[in-house]
């Protein structure tokens, strides 16, 4: 095992941004190799500065060290430039950790967290040596994983990747690795073998032991072929949060990255059961870290790595039970005390021996209705970091329709309370094409903007508003499954739309997504197996890093699906059935396929449903299995009692029903 940094220290100065190449990060390990252990090259499929802040990676990363009989290192997709020298010179794919080749680690694990990078997991494969169809790799070769929210629907990867991890992989890595020493340890006697072990393990699926079968453009079944693989896929989910304090070294670039900050999940979990979310639906249910341990995170966190900015993530942290208490002592506590060490260099203010700045505090998913005055006095102490509100539509109706229950007056109320406190700027995220959208409700986006604005006028000289807008793709295991995605030209529309109704307002911006590329999110996140066909061929065209607006090539992959004779309309535009297969019907994320449709019907009769946490269960199926002592534990209401619209808290009591109702997010440590 040898490493390639002799041969790479001799292209780095052909390539842009080199540092994404060099490893040495605060927090990286060096693991010792040995035939004995199980050597992962865990990998994110995009560039360096967007894939080492991934939180999921990062766990497990620290959870395979930690054990004897397992290493793991990194690897992050090569621009296209170090592509480039990268095959001219007939460099592998490596690991950024020690610069080994690909082909000297067993497992290569992905974390898929958008559709759009699916082209470059096929370019990773083909650079790490292994083929590129799993069908053809033999028991020497590299064993391919992935996982992540997008493996929900792992369809249209199943020609090419080995296994994919539904859910939380905090427990289930050291499972499969258990499976991969032994396999290993045996002599890698055969590859059939081992895939067959590892869907006998609880939330792994393997795609080639399942027959797929169709009837002309119908999926008719996706069934096993063997009676000791499970006809059904079940999710993983770790219950306690507590017990896994993950990551504890956070790694720490030398370079420049998305989310450069001390990122600390304080839970898992989202109840508000927004239709239109997949990510609120996939990883029910909610489980909160104890603020006691959040603060012990933060405080570790900040004196390892000196940042002056911690991130408390979750999928709506203001929900969180202890989220002023947490902020209030971040900001107050952290920064009058000069940490006791730092790893990795300089970031912040908090290397031993300085005078730390105030701890800054960004909380990146944030409910309108629960951001208070208190909550935003707390966070400007320190330092303003950027604030995004998300109300998703622009009308009330169109709200109770996804399910996104929040009035204009906690809006504005939100709005206000920020500009009260000094903010100057913020954005507010809204999707298109949802259902039932009319041009009366997209025009209200602009509406709302505006008067965010004027609000902003009452407190501060030139306020900002700027509208995000996302066109909408419905995912698997959300009540708009169902839902035909809006055409390229209806979304185009709806957008110019917009546009031209605000371009002329002071203070409010606009940005959009890009139509053409939530068909080809269409087309990759909605599609069966056939669609494989279509990645592999726009990967061939060199379609790599498609979720870059300069690389994405719209045609690519509209000629791809007329070359292999599927339609777009089939796919992506027309409204499915309930009676009709889905390409993810054999796997679970814990919901009940009826409460999901009949929460679709509910969406068409513009019913909205309250936060489940305050309310009586809606049987959706994510609490089955757990403890009424675990759920009652984890639904500790926030500050002030009830949220937004819902009524107040309830009481649980120990033996009601009420009390198997929680449900929420995570997997943040998919592989």
């Amino acid at each position: 095992m040898m490493s390639l940094w002799p041969e790479l220290e001799l292209v780095l100065p052909e390539v842009s941004k080199p540092a994404r190449y060099i490893g040495g990060e605060g927090g990286m390990v060096r693991p010792t190799h040995h035939r004995s252990k199980v050597a992962w090259l865990l990998t994110y499929p995009d560039t360096y500065e967007i894939g080492i802040p991934n939180q999921g990676l990062q766990i497990l990363y620290e959870i395979l060290n930690e054990r004897e009989d397992a290493v793991a290192e990194r690897a992050y997709a090569p621009w296209v430039d170090m592509e480039q020298q990268m095959r001219s010179l007939g460099l592998p794919l490596f690991s950024v950790d020690t610069h080994m080749r690909a082909s000297d680690f067993d497992v290569l694990a992905f974390n898929l967290s958008a559709e759009l990078v699916y082209t470059n997991v096929l370019n990773c494969i083909d650079l790490a040596g292994a083929p590129v169809l799993a069908a053809e790799r033999s028991s020497q070769d590299l064993l391919i994983g992935a996982g992540g929210h997008c493996t929900y629907n792992p369809e249209p990867l199943a020609d090419f990747v080995d296994f994919f991890v539904l859910g939380d992989g905090e427990e289930v890595v050291s499972e499969i690795n258990a499976v991969i020493r032994d396999w290993k340890r045996a002599g890698k006697r055969s590859r059939h073998e081992v895939l067959r072990a590892l869907a006998t393990i609880a939330g792994v699926y393997v795609p080639s032991l399942y027959e797929v079968t169709y009837e002309g453009e119908a999926l008719v079944s996706v069934v096993p072929k063997f009676d000791d693989v499970p006809a059904v896929v079940e999710k993983r989910t770790i219950a306690d949060l507590a017990a896994w304090p993950y990551p504890k070294n956070q790694l720490v670039p030398l370079t420049e990255a998305v989310h450069d900050r001390l990122n600390v999940e304080v839970f898992r979990g989202c109840t508000r059961g927004c239709r239109f979310c997949q990510a609120g639906m996939i990883t029910r249910p909610v489980r909160e870290r104890p603020v006691d341990q959040v603060r012990t995170m933060i405080a570790d966190g900040l004196a390892r790595t000196g940042y002056d900015e911690v991130a408390l993530t979750s999928l709506s942290t203001a929900d969180f039970s202890g989220i002023e208490e947490v902020v209030s002592s971040t900001i107050n506590g952290c920064g009058d005390a000069s940490a006791s060490s730092v790893v990795g260099g300089n970031k912040g203010a908090h290397a031993q021996g300085t005078n730390p700045a105030p701890v800054a505090v960004s909380l990146p998913s944030l409910r309108v209705d629960a951001f208070t005055v208190g909550l935003a006095a707390q966070i400007q102490k320190a330092r303003r970091t950027g604030l995004t509100f998300a109300p998703e539509a622009g009308s009330w109706r169109m709200r109770r329709v996804i399910n996104k229950l929040i009035g204009e007056d906690d809006l504005y109320g939100a709005v206000e309370s920020a500009f009260s406190q000094g903010w100057r700027r913020m954005k507010l995220y809204f999707l298109t094409g949802l259902p039932t959208e009319t041009d009366e409700d997209t025009l209200a986006i602009g509406e709302l903007a505006r008067n965010c604005v004027e609000l902003g006028r009452k407190h501060t000289q030139n306020p900002s508003v700027t509208v995000s807008l996302g066109g909408f793709v419905p995912k698997p295991f959300t009540p708009f499954q169902w839902f035909g995605q809006n055409t390229v030209s209806e979304l185009q529309r709806k957008v110019f739309l917009l546009r031209d109704s605000i371009k002329r307002n002071r203070g409010v911006q606009m940005k959009w997504h890009d139509p053409k590329a939530s068909l080809a999110e269409g087309i990759a996140s909605r599609g069966d197996r056939r669609i494989g066909r279509v990645i592999y061929e726009v990967w061939q065209q060199g379609g790599t890093f498609q979720e870059w607006s300069e690389h994405f090539e719209y045609d690519r992959w509209v000629q791809a699906m007329e070359r292999h004779g599927l339609s777009v309309d089939w796919y992506v535009y027309r409204h499915r059935t309930q009676d009709e297969v889905l390409p993810w019907d054999h796997l679970s994320a814990g919901l009940h396929k009826d409460f999901l449709w009949q929460d679709w019907r509910d969406a068409l009769d513009e019913v909205g449903l309250e936060d489940c946490r305050w309310t009586p269960c809606y049987d959706c199926g994510a609490c089955t299995g757990y403890s009424i002592e675990h759920i009652v534990a984890s639904a500790v209401p926030p500050a002030g009692g009830s949220q937004g619209t819902g009524p107040p808290a309830v009481t649980f009591e120990p033996q009601s029903a009420v009390a198997v109702q929680l449900a929420g997010v995570g997997s943040k440590a998919g592989l």
